[in-house]
């Protein structure tokens, strides 16, 4: 039975994401007493949780390393953090732009090293977070990071890195343009006459029962729409304003693609 907590877990950073990933972990049974939060600011993190503003002199034996600063300080980190590293060290990686094969330069020590992406909706049990890694990643050590990265939600294995822009831009970068979205059809419904706080809810309601149904069917989300909008009726106009010239996936090709080149220019230096 594989162990969903390490020994030790040890957060570099604990902004937005690193804390949404760090909330869940203990919402799900993972001891405070076991994890060790390096920022610099010293502000508290979560009851029992050490917080310390400076490197310790060793890394407890059997440490999972989250690296949850921004990517620019990487070389800072890595400078002061890897002579800490042992074999047994497994470090993931959350850093936008930061390709495995820099991860192995700055920490040659340490065999287990995973990419991760998550997305804001980890902190509820819901997000989806993609993964990375290479063959130098032990089996069993890539079956641990699995097993703790499940109560964030949907884990996903990349086959390819190339891939891993691509999917930081549809499941990372998502939320925002879903909350954009929502924010939009509220706004709609508003410029139809329904008072803006009744349009806002009904919006909020109404895309999270029908993502609810989307996840539960067996038919895919283009069989699902088709479905609710019968020929001459209400929805199928609707439909055929957002299928016109394809208006819909082309405005979100162009969106996730603005986002993956953007990965990619940071992946550079850029």
């Amino acid at each position: 039975m594989i162990q969903i907590w390490p020994d030790h877990l040890f957060l570099v950073g604990c902004g937005n994401m690193a804390g949404q990933m760090l909330t869940r972990w203990l919402e799900c049974g993972l001891d405070p007493a076991r994890v060790t939060v390096l920022r610099p600011s010293g502000r508290a993190v979560a009851d029992g949780v050490r917080v310390v503003t400076d490197y310790p002199a060793a890394l407890p034996v059997g440490t999972t390393v989250l690296l949850g600063m921004k990517p620019y300080q990487i070389a800072d980190v890595a400078s002061a953090l890897a002579p800490l590293c042992a074999a047994d060290t497994r470090i993931v990686s959350i850093l936008a732009g930061t390709p495995l094969a820099d991860l192995r330069a700055r920490f040659p020590v340490v065999a287990a090293i995973v990419r991760a992406m998550p997305n804001l909706p980890v902190g509820l049990g819901e997000g989806v977070t993609a993964l990375f890694t290479d063959a130098a990643t032990p089996g069993d050590a890539r079956s641990a990071i699995d097993a703790l990265i499940r109560p964030l939600g949907l884990a996903e294995w990349m086959g390819e890195e190339s891939l891993f822009n691509a999917v930081t831009a549809l499941s990372g970068c998502g939320p925002a343009f879903l909350f954009r979205f929502v924010d939009a059809l509220g706004r709609a419904g508003e410029a139809l006459g329904i008072p803006a706080d009744q349009a806002a809810r009904v919006a909020i309601a109404t895309v999270q029962g029908s993502a609810n149904m989307a996840a539960r069917a067996s038919d895919s989300p283009a069989v699902l729409a088709d479905r609710v909008a019968s020929p001459g009726g209400m929805t199928r106009e609707g439909m055929n304003v957002l299928d016109a010239d394809d208006r819909l996936l082309t405005l979100l090709i162009d969106t996730l693609t603005a986002s993956r080149n953007r990965g990619e220019a940071m992946a550079r230096g850029e």
